[in-house]
């Protein structure tokens, strides 16, 4: 049976999903398959499609576009909702850093675009469509086709870039692969090791939460309440329980404090020697430990009515006479205070008697199931207010066209930025982990799919006639250069984490198979957090980089 006469047979659709299923199942099978302990992972989708496209195989052009970039959308906007809720505190500590690498990087890859085009004598048409294919960046490949056409260029250099591209783009991906691992070996970097060190600085830089047992002996604190005691809320500490004649009870801002009892605080763990001084000394009784009616448990936040209350609005101590000592979101303990707003699945760790925590628990909602299930209305809204976003034209002077974000800057810029603020109203940002790995699989997959079947279809060609294999040494150079320099300055000079370097030059790149390729590496959100870092940045100087060399050479 001809399994292409079958394929002409059907409609458009069914036709290329039937060829992209065909291109996904042996590129994910070839994929799998491991050389000592490399393997091309998700990147083996590429390959296959070019193979399948050299055969014959096509989707047709408008079919093809549209999974194209709805595959590139399905994959940012989910890296978008993994790593917003730490990218912000990510950006803070390493992200000038992280950014002026990658921004380090793009220079040098229009350096040698350039010194090509000058010294080479590479024809600038060429020229850029071979750096977009190095950088892995469609967006930049479509800006240079643009700039083009609005010098005047004709139908032959028009067809240039694209051509380059293709010829440029597979080594664009396989030479990512190659910096990380030459850095890796060259260096003797372990993976596993590197993965235990990006854990611990990031454990060691959340305040963590602790709690310490102190008896009341300074007499200048006789009579006040616990609420007025000295230094107790800019410390940022919580009273959780007070043991008075051996009995053990909630504590209560109102309760006056007397000689002798003893305090349970709760609060980050530097501050906690402090309010020990003011009070008296660190007593021997643990509270937590004392048999007594006083229980503590963790609930987590699922119900509606309270996401973006205050805890102060919620006033638990009073309605139910239970504590509040920590609030867990995202995996960083937070001091609870007033004006602290709770969000969709944060954990509260509560303090009351049983018959009060099951209070409080009906109040916080505590369905641990509703953070497994999927809402799927703020992933399609999340995507059209990405996907508008990217579409906003920004003028510069002097660029004769506006740069736009597109489809991959702007869904994960609103991704991030959604994700961070948790919900709005009864919208919620949160997707299950689950989730979140099927969306950005099936949207790499779709993506690369696609790109290997336009790729095969000239590619075999482009490289046995004419300059193809010149080109795809040229297109290897702007490739390997500026990621070896800039992978070992980032590790040797700055002192990178190797999950976060490799994070970077994906991001630099603007390379999701890349990036799919670091997170396989180790499970860990280091390379997720620095492509993220990096990413909106680079984006708008990979699409600027392009005009900027046609407005210098092509005059």
């Amino acid at each position: 049976m001809d399994f292409s006469a079958l394929l002409t047979g059907l409609d458009p659709v069914a036709s290329g999903l039937v060829v992209l299923c065909l291109v996904a199942v042996t590129g994910l099978a070839l994929g799998n398959v491991r050389i000592g302990s490399v393997s091309l992972g998700i990147g083996g989708v590429l390959f296959a499609g070019i193979v399948w496209g050299h055969l014959g195989f096509t989707v047709d052009p408008e079919v093809a576009h549209f999974l194209r970039e709805f595959g590139l959308i399905l994959f940012v906007y989910s890296i978008g909702i993994q790593v917003g809720p730490g990218f912000f505190s990510a950006l803070k500590r390493s992200g000038l850093a992280l950014n002026g690498l990658a921004a380090g990087l793009v220079f040098l890859s229009i350096l040698v675009a350039a010194a090509l085009h000058l010294i080479v004598g590479v024809p600038l048409p060429v020229m850029l469509g071979l750096m977009s294919g190095a950088t892995t960046n469609t967006p930049s490949l479509g800006a240079a086709t643009q700039m083009l056409t609005s010098v005047g260029a004709g139908p032959e250099a028009l067809a240039a870039p694209a051509l380059g591209y293709a010829v440029a783009y597979p080594f664009g991906i396989l030479g990512i692969l190659l910096t990380m691992g030459i850095v890796r070996a060259v260096l003797r970097i372990r993976p596993e090791a590197e993965q235990a060190a990006f854990e611990a600085e990031r454990a060691a830089k959340q305040q963590g939460l602790q709690t310490v047992n102190v008896k009341v002996t300074n007499r200048n604190m006789q009579g006040l309440t616990i609420g007025t005691l000295p230094g107790l809320e800019e410390m940022s500490l919580v009273v959780s329980r007070i043991m008075r004649d051996g009995v053990v009870e909630v504590a209560h801002p109102e309760t006056e404090v007397r000689l002798n009892d003893v305090l349970l605080l709760v609060g980050p763990t530097e501050k906690l020697p402090g309010m020990v001084r003011i009070l008296g000394q660190q007593a021997k009784t643990d509270l937590k430990a004392i048999p007594s009616d006083v229980k503590w448990k963790r609930f987590v936040v699922t119900n509606s009515n309270v996401f973006g209350a205050s805890l102060g609005s919620l006033d638990l101590l009073h309605r139910h006479d239970v504590v509040i000592s920590r609030v867990t979101r995202s995996g960083i303990e937070l001091a609870p205070h007033d004006g602290l707003r709770l969000q969709f699945g944060d954990i509260c760790t509560v303090i009351g008697h049983p018959e009060n925590l099951d209070k409080a628990a009906q109040v916080l909602g505590n369905r641990s199931q509703a953070l497994e299930q999927v809402q799927i209305l703020p992933i399609f809204l999340g995507i059209a207010l990405g996907v508008l976003f990217g579409s906003i034209p920004v003028a510069f002077p002097g660029m004769p066209a506006p740069v736009k974000l597109g489809l991959a800057g702007g869904p994960l810029v609103v991704a991030i930025i959604l994700s961070r603020l948790g919900h709005i109203g009864p919208l919620v940002w949160f997707m299950p982990s689950s989730a979140n790995h099927a969306l950005r699989e099936i949207g790499i997959v779709l993506f690369l799919g696609i790109v290997g079947l336009k790729a095969g279809e000239s590619f075999v060609s482009i490289l046995v006639e004419g300059d193809g294999l010149v080109w795809l040494l040229y297109g290897a150079l702007i490739t390997i250069i500026p990621l070896l320099i800039i992978g070992f300055i980032g590790r040797l000079v700055v002192r990178l984490n190797y999950l976060t370097l490799c994070g970077l030059l994906a991001g630099s790149m603007t390379d999701p198979p890349a990036l799919a390729f670091a997170n396989a590496i180790r499970p860990s959100e280091a390379p997720s957090l620095a492509y993220a870092t990096v990413y909106p940045l680079v984006m708008v100087l990979r699409i600027l980089a392009p005009q900027v060399l046609v407005l210098i050479f092509w005059f």
